[in-house]
């Protein structure tokens, strides 16, 4: 998920407490703003939604969960992804299939366009998250704001922070961006948590606004907590996370054979309105459930556990799966992860509907730990979510076990992202940034 064991500038503001202390300031700022403006981008996509997929369909006599609205909608928000691409200036940042979690800053001349393309993503309902675009944005405004107040700040470590501060505002914990940057500052010399400290005070700055504002993904339903561990649990688990991971794999291998071809495409604009054309008709096969970034998606999901047949449970998750390698194939800007935690809750009460005897919350989490792993290749982060999601801490031990066959399977797989061969243009430097 994050490649930053290369870049020595990372962690070589950890030299003393008092040079940790003075930046704690900064750090915190960063946090703080990084959760206001993700809080601002999903309250502007909420009300988006609520006009575009429940007043505005009342408007034309129709039902905002009909094929047809469906299938209109995605079609439409295909051709405005594609023409603010093509046309817009910034082009809607980098192609989030090209990049990892934590990138390298962009302009701040292209937030406008990013902010526009996420919109259009988080409110259209396409199949991708807004991790991958929102941070993005925080760093791009972020090193542009550090470079202004702070200008003897390394960007690199504006990079970290930024990141760190809006990880715990999207989960709101500052525990996931703890996870997150063990693997990435556990390289070269200092204390882990002397390189921890201020990604930490950034994180706890995002993950607080968010939670004193209502973020944060907590657990998606109310589940019965997991009690009575049993032996056979654990092999559940694990049966449960390699045949996730390996169904995520095959997503991960069709969208790595069709991003390349795609891109031959004579411009964004052609290539988005196919990609919405093709969300489009999967949104109306699957109806609502498999639209949008999904935990909304999701906790619904589980509120018909034992109604709802293995049949639909299968054609959701494969509908779910085409959509997400569609989406980052076809130029949309967006991450992968929430849509992962759908699939793999979609995925855990599949296991639980054809073998009640599995606990539903192990199910879940082994599910979402499987289908996680494989997408972010990340298994700290895979551990928290899936625990986070039944919000149960009794699966964990179970989890921690579970995840080793699972790491097998995704080890030598090709990671879900494509290395683009053209790079980005370069930011301006740091202390002349507009």
């Amino acid at each position: 998920m994050t490649r930053m064991s290369d870049n020595p500038d990372a962690w070589s503001f950890a030299r003393s407490r008092r040079t940790l202390i003075a930046l704690s300031i900064p750090a915190a700022l960063i946090g703080l703003l990084s959760g206001l403006l993700l809080w601002g981008i999903d309250q502007v996509a909420h009300l988006g939604t609520h006009l575009v997929w429940t007043s505005l369909p009342g408007l034309f006599g129709l039902d905002g969960d009909s094929p047809w609205w469906i299938f209109g909608v995605l079609t439409l928000t295909g051709a405005l992804v594609g023409l603010t691409v093509w046309k817009m200036p910034g082009h809607g940042g980098q192609d989030s299939a090209t990049v990892e979690l934590i990138a390298p800053p962009q302009s701040i001349r292209a937030v406008p366009s990013i902010i526009v393309v996420i919109l259009l993503t988080l409110i259209g309902g396409v199949s991708l998250g807004p991790e991958s675009p929102i941070i993005a944005i925080n760093t791009a405004l972020a090193v542009w704001m550090v470079a202004k107040l702070w200008p003897a700040i390394p960007t690199p470590l504006t990079v970290i922070l930024t990141a760190a501060g809006t990880i715990g505002a999207l989960f709101g914990t500052p525990v996931a961006a703890a996870l997150v940057f063990t693997g990435a500052l556990a390289a070269g010399a200092g204390a882990l948590w002397d390189k921890l400290f201020l990604p930490l005070v950034a994180a706890t700055a995002g993950a607080a606004t968010s939670i004193l504002l209502g973020g944060g993904i907590g657990a998606v339903a109310r589940i019965a907590p997991y009690t009575n561990p049993q032996l056979i649990d654990v092999v559940s688990a694990a049966v449960i996370a390699c045949l996730g991971a390996a169904v995520a794999l095959v997503g991960v291998f069709a969208f790595r054979a069709l991003h390349p071809l795609l891109r031959r495409m004579p411009n964004p604009f052609v290539l988005s309105l196919a990609g919405g054309v093709i969300l489009g008709a999967l949104g109306a096969l699957g109806g609502p459930l498999t639209l949008f970034k999904g935990l909304e998606q999701g906790a619904e999901l589980i509120s018909m556990a034992g109604t709802i047949g293995v049949s639909s449970l299968i054609v959701i998750v494969a509908i779910k799966l085409a959509a997400l390698v569609v989406a980052a194939s076809f130029g949309f800007r967006g991450g992968r992860i929430f849509p992962a935690i759908f699939l793999g809750i979609a995925f855990g009460l599949l296991a639980n509907t054809l073998v009640p005897a599995i606990p539903l919350g192990l199910a879940l989490a082994s599910g979402v730990l499987g289908f996680t792993l494989a997408v972010a290749r990340d298994g700290w982060i895979a551990l928290f979510i899936a625990v986070a999601i039944v919000g149960d801490i009794g699966v964990l031990i179970v989890m921690c076990i579970a995840i080793l066959p699972a790491w097998l399977v995704v080890a030598r797989a090709p990671e879900m992202v494509i290395e683009d061969p053209s790079p980005s243009p370069a930011p301006a430097p740091a202390a002349t940034t507009t």
